[in-house]
C-alpha cells in the first residue's frame, strides 16, 4: 500500500479480476438483500431486471474485494476510509459476468488536524467483461505519510 505522498490527481490504476457466480448471488442475497429479483430469475422476470442480478452491495463487495487484493501487492500506510460518495449503480451485474476496476484520483490532501496522514478520493469505476460501467463511486480513503 503507498503512502500519502506516493498519489497525484490524474494518477489512474487499472485492476482486479472478479468472476461473477449464479451461488455466490443467491447466498449473498439470501444473507443480506433477499429481494425477489436478487434470489431467482423467477422473481426478477416481471422487473426491469428480466433475470436474477447481484445486489447492489454485493457488487460494491466484490469490488471491495479486488480492492483490498491490489493494495495487499505494496507495504504502506493504508488507514482505512473516511467514507464513499456519489454511489451508483449502473448496470446489473449477473452470473456470468467478470468485474474489474478503473481508478483515477481526483484530490490529495494532507490532513489540517492530524499531522502524519491525509486524504485521497478517487473515482472508481467497475465495470463487466463487455466494458459496460456497473458502478460508479468515490472513497475517501485515509493514509499516513512517510514521516511519522
Amino acid at each position: 500500500m503507498p503512502y500519502l505522498e506516493d498519489f497525484a490527481v490524474g494518477d489512474t490504476r487499472a485492476f482486479g479480476r472478479y468472476e461473477v457466480t449464479r451461488d455466490e448471488v443467491l447466498d449473498f442475497a439470501r444473507r443480506w438483500d433477499p429481494q425477489p429479483f436478487h434470489l431467482s430469475d423467477e422473481g426478477a422476470a416481471d422487473t426491469h431486471f428480466g433475470t436474477l442480478s447481484a445486489s447492489g452491495w454485493h457488487t460494491a463487495a466484490m469490488t471491495m474485494a479486488m480492492t483490498v487484493a491490489e493494495q495487499g501487492k505494496t507495504d504502506g500506510g493504508s488507514l482505512g476510509a473516511a467514507g464513499i460518495d456519489n454511489l451508483r449503480w449502473l448496470k446489473p451485474v449477473r452470473p456470468g459476468d467478470v468485474l474489474r476496476v478503473e481508478s483515477e484520483v481526483i484530490e490529495v490532501r494532507p490532513s489540517e488536524k492530524r499531522p502524519g496522514m491525509g486524504s485521497v478520493r478517487s473515482r472508481v469505476t467497475v465495470l463487466n467483461d463487455h466494458d459496460e460501467p456497473v458502478m460508479r463511486f468515490e472513497p475517501i480513503a485515509l493514509y499516513r505519510t512517510r514521516a511519522l
